[in-house]
């Protein structure tokens, strides 16, 4: 499929993206080194040629990257190593001197306007980041690690780099009716998507603790989104729609088990995978397809769930299609069900952390849409904390993956 073999399952989210540590330093031990050069270059050259330019591209280069003091630092070095050349010279009463000290102390002080202007455009954007992870953890909050005696796990890669939140959405509920789940992915992008995604989850929550029934949830969500689209304009109001997939794990009689299986109602959305303790994979595609939620106008039909087999030590995998459509060089799509037929993990979190890795090895690190994961495993009885773990990524190339054989995370 293209892909290159590498390390598998390692940090979550955005961790360890940052390639540019080397490139850091080197920028940070820059403007003393022009410096340097430049003194050097004066020294060892004929007076005609003039080591100006380098002074002034000192400062230029620290504003952006240091503090206000280091950039002032930096030009105060830049000015007195230029005068200091022409005294050293004795040439320091000549026009073309005065030119230049002129010039490096100008290009010094537009350096610390630049500085305060990029770091007042940091502290804008550092504050825009807070607001955007707080807009997420309130729209989005992720899932508890065990919820009415599951194992849950959550995540949410966006496809921009800093970007928090956009048209994907998860939630879990432990209900009177069992553990209900949806994920689903809203059309469009930007602030109406985000909007869009609070109110399937307000509506998601509210219906799965009040409908009896899965198809009921369904039917909520559906009236939640008409009811947005009437309060629009322009082409939302006739185009807004949201594939979902909403699952429901019952408990049995005594309310303390569950009963061996999941329901599943799916409207337009990937089918979720269900992956069994001993590395088996079941893609459980819907038995009749069914429109998206939102677009009950151009056909309507009655929900129906499809149950399950849920046994023991088996973990459900909900997603949406920035996972299955995300594509290497070549254009060659990622298929999930193909990467995780025969592997088996811990747990939640371990798949997940395979699996936004996988992914990113398949796309070179980049992607065009944004990803949703939701894992949620039934433990077995006396199954213990850690198993044996196999990679992600088929054996046979370079490097050494983890999670492989024998590992313990």
């Amino acid at each position: 499929m293209g892909h290159p073999p590498g390390a598998i399952g390692g940090r979550r989210g955005g961790e360890g993206r940052r390639p540019y540590g080397g490139a850091r330093r080197f920028i940070r031990a820059l403007p003393p080194l022009i410096i340097v050069g430049g003194v050097f270059f004066d020294v060892l050259t004929p007076p005609q040629y003039s080591a100006a330019p380098m002074f002034s591209a000192a400062p230029l280069i620290a504003a952006p990257f240091f503090s206000t003091l280091t950039t002032l630092l930096t030009g105060i070095a830049a000015v007195l190593a230029s005068v200091g050349l022409h005294v050293y010279n004795d040439t320091a009463t000549r026009i073309p001197s005065l030119t230049e000290f002129l010039t490096v102390l100008t290009v010094s002080a537009l350096a610390m306007l630049i500085n305060r202007v990029v770091l007042r455009s940091g502290e804008r954007l550092a504050s825009a980041r807070v607001i955007a992870e707080t807009a997420q953890k309130a729209v989005l909050p992720t899932p508890a690690e065990r919820i009415g005696g599951l194992q849950c796990a959550a995540r949410y890669e966006a496809a921009q780099a800093d970007a928090f939140i956009g048209g994907d959405l998860f939630a879990v509920q432990d209900t009177p009716y069992g553990v209900r789940l949806v994920v689903g992915d809203v059309r469009g992008k930007g602030m109406d998507a985000v909007e869009a995604v609070a109110v399937v989850i307000g509506a998601f929550r509210e219906a799965a603790e009040q409908e009896r029934t899965l198809e009921g949830v369904a039917q909520r969500l559906e009236r939640a989104l008409a009811r947005e689209g009437t309060r629009r304009h322009g082409l939302d109001a006739f185009e807004g729609f949201t594939t979902a997939v909403l699952a429901e794990i019952p408990r049995g009689d005594g309310g303390g088990t569950f009963d061996g299986f999941v329901r599943v109602v799916n409207r337009g959305h990937p089918p979720p995978l269900m992956l069994y303790a001993d590395g088996r994979l079941d893609t459980m595609e819907p038995g009749e397809p069914a429109l998206p939620l939102g677009m009950g106008e151009l056909a309507s039909w009655p929900d129906r769930a499809e149950a399950r087999p849920y046994p023991p030590g088996a973990t459900l995998l909900l997603y949406t299609d920035g996972l299955s459509e995300a594509r290497n060089a070549e254009g060659v799509f990622y298929d999930p069900g193909e990467r995780l037929a025969g592997r088996i993990f811990p747990g939640p979190e371990e798949l997940l952390d395979a699996l936004v890795d996988d992914v990113r090895l398949h796309t070179g690190g980049g992607s065009t849409d944004d990803m949703a994961l939701l894992a949620v495993s039934r433990p077995a009885t006396g199954q213990p904390e850690r198993r044996r773990t196999m990679p992600v990524v088929p054996p046979g190339g370079s490097g050494s993956p983890r999670g492989g054989p024998g590992h313990r995370p």
